[in-house]
């Protein structure tokens, strides 16, 4: 169950170790990180709601870990990568002293990349379990997104999803099993006419969007453009468009200093009021509160 699943904050719960860094709160959108130094232990860890990179920094140790099955045994080191798929139990002991990286991906971030590698829908992306990946790209990056977390410089935001990217389309490449979405081209979007639909919200986002609109952008009658938009998306196109809205209000927040009023004007909310309402109903804060989070 979805609701079984822990966090990365979570973590120390079960696996206790002293936190060498750690991204902020707010703004990271699909990445985060987390590094650690940890004694010796013999810990189990619950089903986890994102994937998760173990980059090894300092300390060699033997590593024993389970996950379906039988153990199976490596010696890490620095340089060295674990790979552990989302929402599986694990098992793990070691009897060095050790300092990590991790880095966690979610779901939402490694299925997109995927839809825009293959430009088709995906239904879930399972990681290779692996206990030592001879892969050195990808201990590079988690380096790179943990300087970013430590440092907070300007332009961070930026440099992280430039990296999650890098690291999300390196992995699914060559660590990663995908299962496709298969659906009835008669009764859902293409892709093609799927993406047309996120450029036209994108272009227009300033703008009143009407279901005429969406469903002019790609041929189709309001009728049948709403069924098959929501077939594909699990969502309405009034719901979707309000979310795209809150996306790049969330962008504008964390990265200008441009006045709420402004914001919800360049986002198309009717006023400022219907932008801190529809805000908080998805983000959990108003628009003020997120922004001085952010920061």
């Amino acid at each position: 169950m979805v609701s079984d699943l822990i966090v990365p904050e979570q973590l120390p719960k079960w696996v206790p170790g002293q936190l060498t860094v750690h991204s902020p709160e707010v703004g990271w959108d699909g990445v985060s990180v987390r590094g650690y130094r940890y004694a010796g232990s013999d810990v189990e860890v619950p089903p986890m709601r994102d994937y998760m990179i173990v980059a090894y920094r300092r300390g060699e140790t033997s590593m024993r870990r389970r996950i379906d099955g039988e153990w199976v045994h490596e010696t890490l080191g620095p340089g060295d990568v674990s790979l552990l798929t989302r929402a599986a139990e694990s098992h793990w002991v070691w009897p060095q002293d050790i300092e990590v990286v991790h880095v966690y991906l979610t779901q939402d971030e490694l299925a997109n990349t995927c839809r825009q590698m293959y430009e088709r829908d995906v239904q879930d992306v399972e990681l290779h379990d692996v206990v030592k990946a001879d892969d050195p790209a990808i201990h590079h990056t988690a380096m790179l997104i943990a300087h970013e977390a430590a440092q907070g410089a300007a332009g961070s935001r930026l440099m992280v999803d430039s990296l999650s990217c890098q690291l999300a389309v390196h992995i699914l490449r060559r660590h990663a099993h995908v299962l496709f979405r298969g659906v009835d081209g008669a009764d859902a979007l293409s892709f093609g006419q799927e993406r047309v639909i996120r450029d036209y919200v994108h272009e227009h986002l300033r703008e009143s969007i009407s279901l005429d609109n969406l469903a002019g952008s790609v041929g189709l009658s309001r009728y049948h453009f709403a069924r098959r938009f929501r077939r594909t998306t699990g969502t309405t196109p009034h719901d979707f468009v309000l979310q795209q809205r809150v996306e790049r209000a969330k962008t504008l927040l964390h990265r200008t200093n441009t006045p709420l009023l402004d914001i919800a004007g360049d986002c198309g909310f009717a006023d400022q009021s219907h932008m801190t309402r529809e805000f908080k109903k998805r983000m959990g804060v108003t628009p003020g509160r997120y922004r001085s989070r952010s920061r």
